[in-house]
């Protein structure tokens, strides 16, 4: 049965493959953006050029009021989300003795407190039809921890950490909610790093290459299916190995 999606982050290289990987499933997708960038009409345009239409709206994730707005107008226009999946995320590297305030604050609120924001809007609904899916994207530095990724490791570790919990509260309302924890994918902006960089990353993934963001996709949509209606508060890595946990 078609569900209503909604995909934080939609247009970068995990977003979009998420959102396509909805929108095969049969699902109606929205995205969300920051803000309207001027490669907004250009996204839009490639992705109906491949067969796909989603619409987009803009809010920023780190900000509860400008969420709240959002959802009011997603739901007046579209109806009730059924489908959310976090995945609006951004880096500002650098070695905790150097790291400023403002680089711990703007990661920590853009990774962490969004999956406060914007999942406190549309739970209450999805309890009350008794059922939803929640997914949260994460990463495997939020595992494993990376050297200058203090901010990142500690808002993706975060993640899980909100999902155990809210999975128990959830859980007897045929709503759940998980956690995906990509390694390296092979986004653009993955894929622009300096070859030598990339060839030994990828020496330290036993698969042997990145993942690549239709493996993240399938994931996502398996978890809003009905057939996973038993997985709740999981963490499930996709890394090709890289890191492995008991």
């Amino acid at each position: 049965m078609s569900k209503l999606a909604f995909v934080t982050g939609g247009k970068g290289g995990i977003g979009t493959a998420i959102a396509r990987a909805l929108y095969n499933a049969g699902h109606k997708v929205i995205v969300s953006e920051y803000r309207q960038n001027k490669d907004t009409k250009e996204w839009l345009e490639q992705q109906r050029h491949d067969g796909y239409e989603f619409d987009v709206v803009q809010v920023d994730v780190s900000n509860f009021d400008s969420c709240v707005i959002c959802a009011q107008e997603i739901e007046k226009k579209y109806g009730i989300i059924d489908i959310l999946v976090n995945n609006a995320g951004i880096t500002q590297d650098s070695q905790f003795k150097k790291m400023t305030v403002a680089q711990w604050r703007d990661v920590v609120s853009t990774n962490l407190d969004s999956v406060f924001n914007v999942t406190r809007q549309f739970i209450n609904p999805m309890l009350e039809q008794q059922w939803g899916r929640i997914i949260n994207i994460s990463s495997i530095n939020g595992q494993k921890g990376q050297f200058g990724q203090t901010n990142y490791s500690a808002a993706k570790a975060g993640l899980h950490g909100f999902t155990m919990a809210l999975a128990q509260e959830c859980a007897s309302k045929g709503v759940t909610v998980n956690t995906i924890s990509p390694g390296y994918t092979a986004t653009p902006m993955v894929t622009a790093i300096r070859e030598d960089i990339l060839d030994n990353i990828i020496k330290q993934v036993p698969v042997g290459r990145l993942a690549y963001p239709e493996e993240i996709g399938a994931l996502t949509t398996y978890l809003t299916s009905d057939h996973a209606a038993f997985i709740t508060g999981a963490n499930l890595p996709i890394n090709g190995g890289q890191f492995t946990s008991f």
